[in-house]
């Protein structure tokens, strides 16, 4: 590395990397393209030929939580390939050029206004975040050397960028949409994914020393899923029980109704060969230690499908409910749909100080505040934001139309509750998940992630059957319920953990202000 190239790498801006704000402004687009798209896909497809918008899809509400929930899925799915591309063959950072400049085209597609385009334009973006989503954040760690007390904050700094291109989507998306239609709010997506990739572009001289294509040594070390997978042939109890899973898959994907019964047998065979790959990697684990931590990370996983399956509803069943069952008039001006969506990355940005202080306070007093009790709370306080969308519904029932504030309250407390549970379950994993497995299992992650989006849809499908009071009412108990479940198991699971969370040092008072991750979605 020359001098010159040296010195670029090392220049400092607020006291971190110039590359850090090169990341930040990149992943701010593209969140503001993600969100802001994600706020107009529901009702855009539900939407009639007469919407005041334009005309948008005509489908039924089950079409569209159908879609909705493989489409969130498949996001996060696609994480775990893009962060394999990475790692074996192109380096994070021209896998992250990659995922923008699809990104770009897939946004620039949804602005088209043709079917093939609506469908087309989805599938890029999916591949697109598959590619950048689990890379950027790699990069922004790859900046900082090992054991750099500036890493945390540099983190935060980095969450604000997202929450903050969140906010400006939900925002400015809708007033757009109202103004010129829906296709100029998915042009506009497009065109803040385009500012990204040109910030990622211009921003190349400082990130010359992150990101970079693996060499032959960093590779030496690799696991080879296919290898590992392929050791189930040395256990025949194993072996069965993935055989059956996958009979099991075919016959779903012949006897499950709907059109999309072959998108749920392909989903069940990828579960099921994922289970066959989960149970080798205990096998060869080789300590007890390694062997219980692991099951504790497999339950997280239980836990962020369970939130992440409730919370998503923000992007379905609650915003269509606040498209055509809540009185949106605000000083004789009707509120656009997306911009309630925007209640949430505002809170973030209000309440994460707050909410990290008074863990950190709980923990000084050596209260309970282990990973798992603040995710479980996390569960069971984003649980009970869903009590005002039951008194939404009665206020609608009542009235013939519900009152705003009732979705605020919502929101607030599901930020809430995503303060508590979202920012320390993927460091949970990077604790307890086998060291060689740990790039696996931050994919896994991801997945379970898109497995809670999915969730999500299905409830929204479900919706039309039972009704949005059951809904509500049943994911308010069932979050509830599991929360308090994993709170009751909190000492045998702790146990399980071997004291991965014991030798973390306290946190100062003084520093309550500084260094505090908001949460990566």
């Amino acid at each position: 590395m020359s001098t010159s190239t040296n010195l670029i790498h090392k220049k400092q801006l607020f006291g971190h990397p110039v590359g850090l704000f090169v990341l930040f402004f990149t992943e701010m687009w593209e969140r503001f393209s993600y969100y802001g798209m994600r706020a107009l896909l529901v009702i855009y497809m539900i939407a009639q030929a007469n919407d005041k918008n334009g005309p948008g899809l005509g489908w039924t509400e089950l079409e569209a939580y159908q879609l909705y929930g493989w489409y969130v899925m498949l996001v996060y799915l696609l994480s775990i390939p893009g962060g394999i591309l990475a790692d074996k063959v192109l380096g994070q950072k021209k896998t992250v050029m990659l995922g923008a400049i699809i990104l770009v085209l897939g946004h620039g597609t949804l602005a088209i206004d043709a079917s093939w385009a609506f469908f087309t334009g989805l599938g890029l973006i999916i591949l697109g975040v598959g590619c950048l989503k689990p890379n950027i954040s790699t990069m922004v760690g790859g900046l900082y050397e090992k054991g750099d007390i500036r890493r945390d904050k540099g983190f935060s700094i980095f969450y604000i960028g997202i929450n903050l291109g969140s906010l400006l989507a939900t925002t400015f998306v809708g007033l757009i949409v109202a103004k010129w239609g829906w296709h100029a709010g998915f042009g506009m997506a497009g065109i803040a994914m385009l500012l990204g990739l040109i910030v990622y572009v211009w921003g190349q001289k400082f990130l010359i020393h992150v990101g970079n294509k693996p060499t032959e040594e960093d590779k030496k070390d690799d696991v080879s899923i296919l290898k590992l997978f392929l050791n189930l042939f040395k256990f025949p109890i194993q072996l069965v029980i993935v055989i059956v899973l996958l009979a099991l898959s075919i016959y779903a994907g012949f006897t499950f109704e709907g059109v999309d019964h072959w998108g749920y047998g392909g989903l069940f065979m990828f579960l099921s060969l994922t289970v066959g790959l989960l149970m080798m990697i205990y096998q060869d684990l080789k300590s007890q230690i390694e062997k219980d931590r692991f099951l504790v990370v497999l339950l997280s996983f239980l836990l962020v499908i369970v939130f992440w399956g409730a919370f998503e509803q923000a992007g379905g069943l609650m915003n269509v409910y606040t498209n055509t069952k809540t009185d949106r008039i605000l000083f004789g001006w009707e509120v656009p749909t997306p911009m309630f969506q925007g209640l949430n990355a505002g809170f973030i940005l209000l309440f994460a100080v707050w909410v990290a202080n008074l863990w950190a306070k709980r923990k000084l007093k050596n209260k309970e505040a282990s990973s798992l009790f603040k995710m479980a709370s996390g569960t069971i306080i984003m649980g009970l934001g869903f009590v005002f969308m039951i008194f939404a519904v009665r206020d609608y029932e009542a009235n013939g139309s519900s009152a705003m504030y009732w979705l605020v309250f919502a929101y607030l407390f599901h930020t809430i509750g995503e303060l508590s549970s979202s920012p320390v379950s993927l460091s949970f994993v990077t604790k307890l998940a086998p060291a060689k497995y740990a790039s696996l299992m931050m994919g896994l992650y991801f997945a379970a992630t898109g497995l809670g989006g999915k969730v999500a849809g299905i409830l929204g499908e479900k919706s039309g059957e039972f009704g949005e009071y059951t809904i509500f009412i049943g994911i308010t108990i069932f979050t509830v319920l599991f929360g308090l479940l994993v709170i009751a198991l909190l000492k045998p699971l702790k146990r399980l953990t071997h004291g991965a969370e014991d030798d973390e040092k306290e946190i100062h008072l003084s520093d309550d202000n500084e260094g505090y991750e908001l949460a990566e979605r």
